[in-house]
């Protein structure tokens, strides 16, 4: 798998039904029992077992030239022993069922990685986080 974004983020973006810039957007780090698939909508479909740790919301969020982009996160000491295979980045609503999944990651420096127990830093890309072409 290469990184994409969902398919129904597509539809919302451009249905103007979701707002990057106004929503709180949180990243979720996931194992390989997760599999992507194009037609996930909601956490919800993220089944908690692939779950290694979820972000707090993303804090100064930019949209510039079709780019999103935001602070790097960091996970606060994450259990130790898991393999995380991907990145995921959802608009948290409280509610699974309605937060809407936006992009996969499973490309880019640093991933897989093992949690050690330790902080993990996500640094995002210098150009940009998603970028819409």
């Amino acid at each position: 798998m290469a990184n994409a974004v969902y398919t129904k983020a597509k539809e919302a973006l451009l249905g103007a039904n979701l707002d990057l810039s106004g929503a709180t957007v949180k990243c979720v780090m996931v194992t390989s029992a997760y599999t992507y698939s194009a037609a996930h909508q909601y956490l919800s479909s993220v089944g908690a077992p692939s779950r290694v740790a979820t972000s707090s919301g993303l804090a100064n969020k930019t949209i510039t030239d079709g780019t999103f982009d935001a602070d790097d996160v960091v996970f606060t000491t994450p259990a130790s022993g898991s393999t995380v295979i991907a990145l995921i980045l959802f608009v948290d609503t409280g509610v699974e069922g309605t937060s809407r999944l936006i992009c996969y990651i499973d490309t880019g420096t640093g991933l897989p990685l093992t949690t050690n127990g330790g902080n993990i830093n996500i640094v995002w890309n210098a150009s940009g986080i998603l970028v819409l072409s």
